[in-house]
């Protein structure tokens, strides 16, 4: 899974373009959502290392030497350092609607037992403890968990809060059933590191008869971009490498999604809908899928990727809350993914690129995925067909 090497200025463009762009969440309560600046600050305080730390590469982030954080399994390893937490707390768009679904809706947790699934520094439980939540439990199996023990002690919600530090398969809860279930689970693409395979297990063991999960349906979309100055200087690159073929390589590069900002005025398409994942019925096979798609040209133009990207939403709060990661709204740390394809495709005003996708977790990393797209097109000016397989990792 590839990124492009002007990630920050390109998101920094985009949230210049995106400025007046309206998203699916409301700053009009002033009183409650003013406290955000100031719950980050506190946490990114909180996970601060110290000077020698900082220095020293072997040095462990969590005090003790505990010796587990370069243990085999990355994924929660890569969670352990404070840095993607900084990411996440800082994308305004997933923090702050996440507080105002909270906040806006205390009907919702006025004294519930609330349980966190990766809960990370621990922000969302904090918001649910400071809207009435009678108990809430924060469930995280990286080293991260540690601080976020000291992050509720800090902020005063010792009695409130616990942290339970483990896998959710593997914890056993202090009570028979909770009311909510609330989690930030979503990867790049939706779904890469398969975390909402632990929130649907969750869901089954945990969740009361009438418990709600938040949020409860996510949307996956795809649409068709021109991109022929990037796919020149990442894919084509390979071709001629100072008088050298290395063309071996473009192959494996042509197979790696890459995840990075598209500028909306890049899109030659409609977007599509492929699937719409409902969190309080679905079953975990539901990850696994092939659906059709079919999009229209909007204009003569040149397709060199496909792009796909989610949106979120909390169909349980008063007012439909959520947001979009599309490329027309403001930009998020998961920003698009981004599929180039083979063939460069010549396509005029209405007519259709039609085709499949499969997706599916890696039988041997299930946090990863395998996409197979199958496209064709039957134009004017361009006739192609091909199947094309990517990996992210």
């Amino acid at each position: 899974m590839g990124r492009r090497k002007n990630n920050q200025n390109s998101m920094s463009l985009n949230n210049a373009q995106h400025q007046a762009t309206k998203i699916c969440f409301n700053d009009d309560e002033e009183e409650e959502n003013s406290n955000l600046d100031d719950s980050i600050v506190a946490t990114e305080k909180a996970i601060a290392m110290d000077d020698v730390t900082m220095s020293d590469p072997n040095g462990s982030f969590v005090d003790g030497g505990d010796d587990d954080n370069t243990s085999a399994d990355y994924y929660f390893d890569s969670y352990s350092h404070f840095g993607i937490h900084e990411e996440m707390l800082k994308d305004v768009v997933r923090t702050k609607t996440y507080q105002n679904v909270i906040f806006q809706n205390k009907f919702l947790f006025k004294d519930k037992i609330v349980l966190d699934v990766g809960a990370g520094t621990g922000i969302l439980s904090l918001f649910c403890a400071k809207a009435g939540a009678a108990h809430v439990y924060a469930v995280e199996c990286s080293h991260i968990a540690n601080m976020a023990k000291e992050i509720v002690e800090s902020n005063g919600y010792s009695n409130v809060i616990t942290v339970l530090k483990g896998k959710i398969e593997d914890i056993e809860l202090p009570v028979a059933k909770v009311d909510i279930i609330i989690s930030e689970w979503m990867g790049y693409f939706l779904l890469f590191e398969n975390m909402l395979n632990s929130v649907l297990y969750t869901r089954d063991k945990w969740l009361a008869n009438d418990g709600i999960v938040l949020p409860d349906k996510a949307s996956l979309y795809l649409t068709a971009i021109e991109d022929a100055e990037y796919k020149e200087d990442k894919i084509e690159f390979w071709n001629n490498v100072y008088g050298f073929d290395m063309t071996c390589i473009k192959k494996q590069a042509m197979g790696e999604p890459l995840v990075d900002t598209v500028d909306q005025n890049q899109i030659v398409t409609n977007c599509q809908l492929l699937k719409t994942m409902d969190i309080s019925k679905m079953a975990s096979g539901d990850t696994s899928f092939t659906v059709p798609f079919k999009l229209v040209a909007e204009r003569d133009d040149y397709i060199h990727a496909l792009v796909a990207y989610f949106d979120v939403s909390f169909t349980k709060c008063h007012k439909l809350m959520g947001f979009s990661t599309g490329p027309r709204s403001r930009a998020t740390h998961w920003k698009q993914t981004v599929l180039y394809l083979e063939d460069v495709l010549t396509i005029c005003q209405g007519e259709a690129l039609t085709g499949s996708m499969t997706v599916a977790p890696n039988k041997k990393n299930p946090r990863d995925i395998d996409i197979t797209i199958k496209y064709s097109l039957n134009g004017q000016r361009c006739v192609a067909s091909r199947t094309q397989h990517y990996k992210m990792r």
